[in-house]
Parts: structure tokens; sequence; C-alpha cells
């Protein structure tokens, strides 16, 4: 009896849980990469609208094995991907994620170093679009809705999001031209994507706020995001001058003012939390 009690201690701890899950999850993702792919070159439907419907079942089935591998394992109503305000928390995310890239370029543009080559057709954005909502998805399920959460329920909110943050740096630290900034506003967009689990505690909002920030960046005003390849955008344009206030090669994200504007969105999140009592507190207090 006593060996049964030791074994479901285990079973049930937090770091057998986040493992557990990972691994579920990462399965499903690259299993459900590998699939939608090859079934939807049987299809004659057009590159970029293969792209755009892989990203979607991709997403969908991601979603579906975090509600799934959660019921089940910790025999819950999993609460994080609720249907109740889900248009509301999709587009004040998406509102949160477009000002502050926005912003981030506007200030590249009145230092002179921003300017629209050419103006590109819709379809355009559809590879952009399908990319970043998907790893938008991936990426708050593993660091937030996994690590985060579990997290969370020990240790506290504050050192939850400290975790969260540094790990999600660690997890663009591959990214090519990575730098001093750039690993600083990664860090930052972790804060802010935590505090936004935080303050709805629906992964819909963090989600939307990553998803819009990636894709203002780069499948509107056609800049490059994480160091990554540069993809199709709505407006051709040409960047450059000092990397302080471009990010240089490795995109906006490296620059000094998104990394001002992702820690003055944690703040203002962190600040509703703390005034609609919605911080936790780790299991020693």
């Amino acid at each position: 009896m006593e060996t049964l009690t030791t074994k479901q201690k285990i079973f049930n701890s937090p770091v057998t849980t986040i493992i557990l899950a990972l691994l579920v999850f990462m399965a499903v993702v690259i299993a459900g990469q590998q699939i939608t792919s090859k079934l939807l070159a049987l299809t004659p439907l057009d590159k970029d609208y293969r792209s755009l419907l892989k990203g979607l079942l991709v997403s969908a089935m991601c979603v579906y094995s975090y509600i799934l591998f959660f019921k089940k394992y910790e025999k819950r109503e999993v609460t994080e991907f609720a249907s109740k305000e889900f248009i509301k928390n999709i587009l004040l995310g998406i509102f949160v994620g477009f000002t502050l890239q926005a912003l981030t370029i506007l200030v590249i543009y009145l230092n002179g170093s921003y300017s629209v080559i050419a103006v590109n057709p819709v379809s355009f954005i559809l590879i952009p679009l399908a990319l970043m909502f998907t790893v938008a998805i991936i990426e708050e399920i593993l660091v937030r809705g996994i690590l985060f959460r579990i997290v969370e329920e020990k240790l506290g909110s504050y050192i939850s999001l400290l975790i969260s943050g540094v790990t999600f740096w660690i997890l663009h630290l591959i990214n090519p031209h990575s730098t001093f900034l750039s690993g600083l506003c990664i860090t930052a967009a972790g804060f802010l994507f935590g505090a936004a689990y935080m303050y709805k505690r629906n992964l819909w909002f963090p989600i939307a706020i990553h998803f819009a920030w990636n894709f203002t960046q780069s499948g509107i005003f056609g800049a490059i995001t994480s160091g990554n390849e540069k993809t199709n955008s709505l407006l051709e344009a040409k960047i450059q001058g000092s990397e302080f206030i471009t990010g240089g090669a490795f995109g906006p994200e490296g620059s000094i003012q998104a990394v001002v504007f992702c820690f003055v969105g944690t703040f203002i999140l962190l600040a509703l939390c703390h005034r609609e009592n919605k911080i936790v507190k780790p299991y020693w207090r």
C-alpha cells in the first residue's frame, strides 16, 4: 500500500506531469505535421492554400490533444481553452499584439530606417498567416499551458513567470543572429504572454497576442521574425539603419523599443492581475 502511494505521488508530481505532457504534445505536433503534409499533397490545392489548411489542422490537433490529455490525466474540466468569451479574448489579444508590434515598426519608420517598396496581393499573407498561427498555438501550449500553469500551482505566479520567460528565451537561442537585445526582448515577450494568461486564465488571449505580434511583423510589415528567413508579406519593405533601432538581422524583436513595449505591456497586465487578485502565491505562503 505504501509503495502504491509513492508511485501515485511520483505519477502526479508536477515534474512528471510536465514531462509526460511535453512528450505527448510534441508527438502529436510532429505526427500531425507529417500526416497533414502527405494528405494535402494528394489534393489539387495551391501550395499557399495547402499551407493554410495544414496550419489550421495541426493547430486544431494541438488544442484537442492538450484538452484530452489534461482532462484524463488531471481529471478536471480544461478551462484554459473554454469557449466562453472566445471572440473577446481573440480580438483583444490581436489588438494588443498588433499595437505593440506596430509601435515597434513606427519607431523604426520615424528613425528613417523603414520604407515601403511595394504593396503585394493579399494572397501573399496566407503562408505567414498559417505559419504564425501554428507557431503561436504550439509555443503557448508548451510554455504557458504546460510549463507556466503547472509550475505556478506550486511555486506561484512570479517564480513561474520567471522560469517560463527564461525558458522561452532559451528556446529561441538557436535562432540565427541572436543578440543581447533580442534575448532580452524574447524574455520580455515571455513575461508578456505569461501575464496575459494570468490575467485571463485562458490560453486564447496569449495565443492571440503572440500570433498578432509575429504576423504583424512579418506578414504585414515585411520584417524578419526572430532571425528566421523572411516570409511573403503584404508590404515589401526596406529596413536599414542602426541595429539598436531596427534589430538588424534578427528583425525588430532585436530592437530596444521592442524590449520597452513588451515590458510596458507586461507591467500593465500584472497591475491588472494585482487589482483583480489573480496572483497565485507559492505553496509555502
